[in-house]
């Protein structure tokens, strides 16, 4: 027997979660391994199900399904991540093709297109909707990935809520609390991370932590001799 394809979905609509459960459950060659409600709750799932496809929103409470995906590809870059959107946004496109996405769905795609894109990023390909590959090309997309063709900044030139941002990233905050204490939405904040890795020249998390740590932008506990 053909091993199954295990499927987590992640999305903090009820109903959008019965309705994939509903399109994927009588096909024989998938499981659905697990549902959750949060990027973070993506997260940790992921670590315990290693799924090998996550279906994810992107707007959901705390943590968004794209900087989830950018953690869940950091631990695990074999997990395939489809993101699911109520909205077509070239915004959400570059944040997710930065994050490492392998395909991007409208919510209002059918099973069938569902179930390619399913089996495509199984076979190692990329999968977007026609109006998505409409608003960006292939060597578009591998130039976000890898962090080519970007403009190279220095750090001066970072605005003082980049700045702020950037150290309360290094300070290991989730973009929740940075939102909160800055008094701005999350989506501004992951723009405003954005645009500091495309200033830095950076393409992660962890690279931002250490570009934190060696500028002095914060403290480093050391152990006093």
């Amino acid at each position: 027997m053909d091993k199954k394809t295990k499927v987590l979905i992640a999305d903090d609509h009820g109903l959008m979660r019965q309705g994939l459960i509903s399109l994927l459950k009588d096909e024989t060659d998938i499981d659905i391994v697990g549902t959750v409600e949060s990027g973070e709750s993506a997260v940790n799932l992921a670590k315990e199900k290693s799924p090998d496809v996550i279906l994810m929103d992107i707007v959901m409470r705390g943590m968004t399904g794209i900087e989830a995906t950018r953690w869940i590809k950091e631990q695990n870059p074999k997990i395939k991540i489809i993101l699911i959107s109520s909205e077509v946004s070239k915004d959400f496109i570059t944040l997710g093709i930065k994050s490492g996405i392998d395909g991007y769905l409208p919510k209002d795609s059918d099973k069938e297109t569902l179930l390619q894109a399913i089996h495509k990023v199984m076979q190692g390909e990329r999968h977007f909707s026609a109006e998505i590959t409409a608003l960006v090309f292939e060597d578009f997309y591998l130039k976000e990935k890898v962090g080519k063709g970007l403009p190279t900044k220095k750090a001066s030139e970072l605005s003082k809520r980049e700045e702020e941002v950037l150290v309360l990233i290094a300070e290991g905050k989730t973009l929740k609390q940075i939102a909160e204490m800055l008094f701005i939405s999350v989506k501004t904040v992951e723009t405003h991370k954005m645009h500091i890795q495309d200033k830095l020249g950076l393409n992660n998390t962890a690279q931002l932590v250490m570009y934190a740590i060696e500028h002095d932008l914060i403290a480093v506990n050391k152990k006093k001799t």
